[in-house]
């Protein structure tokens, strides 16, 4: 499988070269040439296979031509070591529960598929050292520093926005130390991930160290999120309610709903999806007006949604040939304040005693504005309740038991380096590394 650039300035790229440099040189996103059709016998069994087994299947379509049959299935079945249940929430509404990783958040999975994906290239080809710069607004840091934490040959450094996480989530990804270094911007998300956006475009920086990116812009990060939308549909099939199926994404920088959107090219029988915003719309506006304008990010309670210039959109844009009227066809918009996430986690919780995350319960809501007769709804629960705390206890007036994977990150000594939000001071962080 060949992969090119979304500006078709570079085309032709090797898997392994698309994973290892990250980002394209004419500062793009890799998609791959083709996108294979799953067979029909798939989907008529695909109710009576495992989790593992449905995530192989979608891997070898991707990935099959370029790792070896053993090695993939390997990496696969090592990655999911964790289930991600289907759970009815309310009437024809069910929560995908994605935060039964080690992390707690659904960027597990993508981040140790990637962690074990690029391990392979660096032992397979012998390389010294690879460095893999994240931006996180949350989840991502904690998820791929976990996912990478130990690996031979690579460095993991975390960029942060300073006060914009929460404590728990700051905790997963700066208590670790080996090979996972934190680093705390004082800024935004959007400056952290302009900060690693200009690494890789600096030549002196590229020739000093090998550079790659695990944020969703990486295809071995995004792809396989795919794995859990043809579980969840599984899931469906088995409980006989899989006829017109319509997916909810709670949506910040869109790797999570492109990886969704090629499932559907794949076959995966979707009616439709709904991105779900926060007050960070300019997805939806963009859906309204067929107008893409980028702005600063809004800080709200669902931090990890706060992004003002997704990145994956340039790869929405490119899976439907930038076509405005196609792209309303199969996504629809949403888009709320804190005080209606708010409530909706209060009245979930009080009508169906069950917790909503402040990012799943944009999805929820959503639902219940936008399921059609008929429909059956799936959103995506991104990461447990108990990562945010203090917000959660406060809408819902009672205490959040944190389950024990978390409790030991917070029992651990925050390590990370404070940096400003200016270019050239990471860069020479970065040149005096090694």
């Amino acid at each position: 499988m060949k992969y090119y650039s979304t500006n078709k300035q570079e085309s032709g790229v090797c898997l392994e070269d698309a994973v290892v440099k990250g980002l394209a040189a004419d500062k793009g996103l890799y998609m791959p040439d083709r996108i294979k059709s799953l067979p029909d016998d798939f989907y008529q069994e695909i109710d009576r296979l495992s989790f593992q087994e449905i995530a192989y299947r979608v891997a070898d379509a991707f990935f099959g031509e370029d790792i070896p049959t053993d090695t993939l299935q390997d990496i696969v079945y090592d990655t999911l070591r964790f289930d991600t249940p289907l759970m009815p929430v309310s009437d024809h509404i069910w929560s995908l529960e994605l935060f039964h990783g080690p992390t707690l958040a659904f960027k597990d999975v993508g981040a140790r598929f990637m962690a074990r994906l690029l391990g392979y290239f660096i032992r397979k080809e012998g390389k010294e050292q690879v460095n893999v710069l994240v931006a996180t607004s949350g989840d991502t840091g904690s998820a791929v520093a976990n996912g990478f934490l130990g690996v031979e040959g690579i460095h993991v450094y975390v960029l942060y926005p300073k006060g914009k996480v929460s404590e728990i989530q700051e905790k997963q990804f700066t208590t670790l130390g080996q090979n996972i270094t934190a680093i705390e911007v004082d800024g935004t998300f959007d400056d952290c991930q302009a900060l690693v956006k200009s690494a890789f475009m600096d030549k002196e920086l590229n020739a000093h160290m090998q550079l790659t990116s695990a944020n969703s812009i990486n295809v071995a990060r995004f792809l396989p999120q795919a794995f859990y939308y043809f579980y969840a549909y599984a899931q469906l099939k088995q409980a006989g309610k899989a006829d017109n199926v319509v997916i909810c994404v709670p949506s910040g920088n869109f790797g999570n709903i492109t990886a969704g959107l090629f499932g559907k090219r794949m076959g995966l029988p979707v009616r439709r999806f709904i991105a779900a915003n926060n007050r960070n719309d300019v997805f939806y506006q963009y859906l309204q007006t067929g107008i893409y304008t980028p702005r600063p990010s809004i800080a709200t309670i669902a931090n990890a949604m706060d992004v003002g210039a997704p990145s994956n959109f340039a790869r929405v844009l490119d899976l439907y040939g930038e076509d405005h009227t196609a792209i309303c066809a199969d996504i629809s918009g949403a888009t709320y304040t804190d005080e209606q996430i708010a409530e909706t986690m209060r009245q979930t919780w009080q009508q169906h005693h069950y917790l909503l995350d402040p990012h799943g319960a944009c999805g929820y809501r959503a639902l219940t504005e936008g399921l059609q007769p008929g429909e059956e709804g799936i959103f995506l629960e991104t990461a447990h309740p108990a990562k945010f705390k203090d917000t959660v206890e406060r809408i819902i007036g009672e205490p959040v038991t944190i389950p024990a994977k978390l409790q030991a990150f917070m029992q651990g000594e925050k390590q990370s380096v404070p940096l400003s939000k200016e270019f050239s001071d990471f860069k020479n962080y970065l040149l005096t590394r090694e």
